[in-house]
């Protein structure tokens, strides 16, 4: 059956991990399925928000928070959306000054590269400031409603640091954060690869932590719709989320990550030193013994796209943890309307890909490979612990 419509914008961020949407065009996976997609570069996740929520994009990758702080009217204006696909696992990094690095190497006499002996050094240069007078250190995220923000946070509290109280945290677009750390106004940051990447090249930043030394299975940005765009619109829909899946699939495969890249830089979608993207896209699975990527992505491995119930309802939770969700929230309720597992199983029925059988599991379980039943026989799964060690059952 032919989509309802044919003609669509989709929205995205100057991001690595918009890069199923670059590649599902530029190779012509959109047009496979009979679309064809005009791709808008939003310059913040605010302006994306508005788009999305004023109707003027059909879908757009999205923080996995914003279809649900959307549809229960903590964000903007109180409009329905939900996600049937998570685009990729991974890509953030927090990064700090060189300066303020070097004062973090002297409280960690084994080095930083453990997530909560770097946070825990952090800890000890706050004390020493706050002995001394000195302002607070400023920090910030991308977006109120993101992972970056409760990754963040995660990893400052798990060194006994209080955000709210020990930092000046504050909200800047992804593109301006190497700006604002090289002008001196920031301190160190959370965002989405290549801005974590582009500030080491430069000389001006280092990176101490990567999504996945705070959660093993952090999910990152989602595909998401309207909820009244995706009832009017389903087999458009669907046909968009097989097109997207094709597009994370191909990332995943050796050898195309670079292609990705050059795609990304080529196509006026990242203005940053191709070199530089190239580092952020690398496959975590290329990674040799010894070395660390902060910034790596899975884009189709370990069920990366699969909608999980439980992903969301753990930065849902963290978000509560923070007051930043109001008590008489019906999360069950909101999460089952916002996050769509029945349409990535269809989606994902059509290209003969294999399904978890289940819709939540256990986050934060297994510190080793393990296998997870699936519609076609088992799936190879990656470890997803805590930094701290911590377990989360819905």
């Amino acid at each position: 059956m032919n989509p309802e419509i044919t003609h669509l914008t989709l929205g995205m961020l100057p991001l690595n991990d918009a890069a199923p949407l670059v590649v599902a065009l530029e190779n012509g996976l959109f047009a496979a399925e009979g679309l064809e997609v005009t791709l808008n570069v939003e310059t913040s996740w605010a302006s994306l928000r508005d788009a999305m929520q004023l109707g003027l994009l059909d879908g757009a990758q999205m923080l996995a928070l914003m279809p649900l702080a959307s549809t229960l009217g903590l964000d903007g204006r109180a409009t329905p959306m939900l996600s049937a696909l998570t685009l990729n696992l991974g890509g953030n990094a927090i990064t700090v000054s060189p300066a303020l690095y070097r004062q973090m190497e002297a409280y960690a006499a084994e080095g930083l590269e453990n997530p909560i002996a770097s946070a825990q050094a952090l800890a000890a240069v706050i004390a020493e400031r706050e002995r001394a007078g000195a302002e607070p250190l400023r920090f910030a995220n991308v977006y109120p409603f993101s992972s970056h923000r409760y990754q963040l946070r995660y990893w400052l509290a798990a060194g006994g640091i209080d955000p709210d109280r020990d930092l000046a945290l504050r909200v800047v677009p992804p593109p301006l954060m190497a700006v604002r750390l090289k002008a001196g106004e920031l301190d160190g940051y959370c965002v989405g690869e290549p801005w974590n990447s582009l500030a080491e090249h430069r000389g001006i930043g280092r990176m101490v932590c990567g999504s996945f030394d705070i959660w093993g299975a952090s999910q990152e940005k989602v595909f998401g719709v309207r909820e009244e765009w995706a009832r009017r619109h389903p087999l458009t829909h669907l046909a968009l989320l097989r097109a997207l899946l094709r597009a994370c699939a191909w990332l995943d495969e050796p050898g195309n990550r670079l292609g990705a890249a050059r795609l990304m830089c080529e196509g006026g979608y990242l203005d940053v030193p191709p070199q530089v993207v190239e580092v952020g896209m690398r496959d975590p699975a290329d990674v040799q013994e010894g070395e660390r990527l902060p910034g790596a992505t899975l884009f189709h491995r370990h069920t990366a796209n699969f909608p999980w119930y439980s992903q969301t309802r753990w930065y849902a939770e963290q978000m509560r943890r923070w007051e930043h969700l109001p008590e008489e929230c019906d999360l069950d309720a909101a999460i089952a309307r916002c996050v769509r597992p029945d349409l990535y199983r269809q989606a994902a029925a059509d290209l003969g890909i294999s399904v978890p059988l289940i819709d939540s599991r256990i986050e934060g379980a297994h510190d080793h490979p393990w296998s997870l039943p699936g519609s076609q026989g088992d799936i190879a799964m990656a470890p997803d612990v805590f930094l701290d060690g911590a377990v989360f059952r819905e």
